[in-house]
Order: C-alpha cells, then structure tokens, then sequence
C-alpha cells in the first residue's frame, strides 16, 4: 500500500512523520505551545491556500469558462473541485482560528482587548476572527446555493454568487494585513 496514493494517507502520514521529528530534535518532551503554533500554521495553510486558490485561480477559470461559449463549461469544477475545496476551506478556518486561540492561551482576553503589547498580535486575531465569519455566514451558506446543495432559484443564485464573491475578496484582501500582524508579533518585530 502506497501511502502517497490517497491525500487522506498522505496527509496522516505527514503528520506523524512532523510528531517523530518532535520527539527526535527535542527529545520526548513536546511542548504544547509549539504543537499549538504547528497546528496553527498548517491549518493556516490550507486555509489561506484555499482562499487564494479561490480567488486566483477557480473564480476567474469560472469566468473564462462561462464565457466560452463553444468550450466544456465550469460543470467539473461546481460539480467535483469546488465541494470538496470548500469542505477544507470551512474547516480549515475553524482549525486555525481554534490553534491560535489555543496559542493565545492566557493572552486570548489581552490580544482581543489591544492590552498594552498586543495590538499586533490584537489585530491580527480580530481581522482572523471577521475571515472566519465571512467564511461560516456569509461565503458557506451562499456557496450552497450556487453548488446547488440547497434550493435555490436562478434569482437566487445571483445574488448568492455576488455576496460569496465579495466576501471571498473581502477574506484575501484582510488575509494580507492579518498575515502581516501574526508574522510580526510571532517574531517580535514592530509594524511601522
């Protein structure tokens, strides 16, 4: 059995081979904060990955597809990429938005509130947290109806592709600056 051959696979695989590197670099002792900020970051990724993807590559494959007229259409995209990207799209925002809460820990109350020293770190959570919403209540939702995974008439749809489209372009506009404050407060280093 190829491991390699299922992203399933390839993916636990992954991660017990990063949990043996722990343990071998720092011996049995695995710190959970650096578990939390590993989790953090590879959820980010695929997060923020599928976010780009998104608004990069398949809206715009969309487009050009809708308008060619004589070519095979998005039907393979909205039918078979598009579910699933979401599936790891939605909760990939929830993982990392839980891994940097975890991160936090007793700072979750003073990143939130701008407590003196964490108006990096602050700002970064609060334009992560205003993402995940966008995600869960206004892109999810409307993707739905777009997919065709709940009912929705053509009307519908419309408006549907317009409110998940600029809240998807709301979402990679603020990943910049969020991505700005998180790198800049896990390295200490000012933003002006």
């Amino acid at each position: 059995m190829n491991l390699l051959n299922n992203h399933r696979h390839s993916l636990i695989l992954g991660i017990v081979l990063a949990l043996l590197l722990s343990v071998l670099i720092g011996g049995m002792h695995i710190n959970p904060l650096s578990f939390a900020r590993w989790f953090h970051i590879v959820a980010g990724v695929f997060w923020i990955g599928l976010l780009y993807y998104f608004n990069v590559a398949q809206t715009p494959a969309l487009a050009d597809a809708a308008a060619d007229k004589g070519g095979p259409g998005g039907a393979g995209i909205t039918k078979y990429v598009a579910p699933r990207a979401l599936f790891w799209f939605r909760w990939g925002a929830v993982a990392t938005w839980l891994g940097g809460a975890a991160l936090l820990g007793p700072r979750f109350v003073p990143a939130f509130t701008f407590a003196e020293g964490s108006r990096a770190i602050g700002t970064g959570a609060w334009l992560g947290t205003i993402m995940l919403f966008n995600v869960w209540v206004l892109i999810w939702p409307n993707q739905k109806k777009i997919l065709g995974l709940v009912a929705a008439t053509d009307e519908e749809k419309a408006k549907a592709r317009k409110t998940a489209g600029m809240a998807s372009r709301v979402n990679f506009v603020l990943s910049i600056p969020m991505l700005m404050c998180m790198g800049a407060s896990s390295h200490g280093l000012p933003l002006y």
